[in-house]
């Protein structure tokens, strides 16, 4: 039986019927129409391809119910830079001409997003750790951490080991 939700997504409010079963991906997919947040493990949380940032915090959205999402503040993919412009980290990864096929992008950039937005100069490590549950199939890591790593550096001290 389907229950009303109220969500917060990107600043905007829903509400929304859901069966109370149903994982956040797949309402932000199929309800909201807001494709970003990929399912690219079957929902066990191994690729970090749904990741969205739910109250500051990085999570796969293939985790988390719903229901469980009320109240709290979720931004995906569609909800990071402002209209015409893009987040300094989509910018950083663009400008390296950082392309690939784009579906681990999205987890990457919250992924990332998330923990600039606690930390604006993380270190290596932490670069590292923070991307850590996210799956990219057709690189390495290494030309993600080091955008990542020189973004740190332009906005301080950050990038080192």
């Amino acid at each position: 039986m389907k229950q009303l939700v109220s969500l917060k997504v990107n600043g905007e409010s829903y509400e929304v019927a859901v069966e109370p079963r149903r994982t956040l991906v797949d309402v932000l997919r199929d309800e909201l129409q807001l494709t970003g947040a990929k399912k690219g493990c079957g929902g066990l949380g191994q690729c970090g391809a749904c990741t969205v940032i739910i109250d500051g915090k990085a999570v796969d959205s293939c985790l988390v119910l719903a229901m469980d999402a009320r109240d709290k503040d979720i931004v995906t993919i569609e909800g990071v830079g402002e209209k015409g412009k893009l987040h300094p980290i989509q910018q950083a990864l663009l400008d390296d001409s950082f392309i690939q096929c784009g579906f681990c992008i999205p987890g990457l950039v919250l992924s990332a997003k998330a923990l600039f937005d606690e930390n604006p100069s993380p270190t290596e490590d932490e670069i590292i750790t923070a991307l850590a549950g996210v799956l990219c199939r057709c690189t390495g890591y290494t030309q993600y951490k080091d955008v990542l790593v020189k973004l740190a550096k332009q906005q301080g001290r950050g990038g080192e080991k």
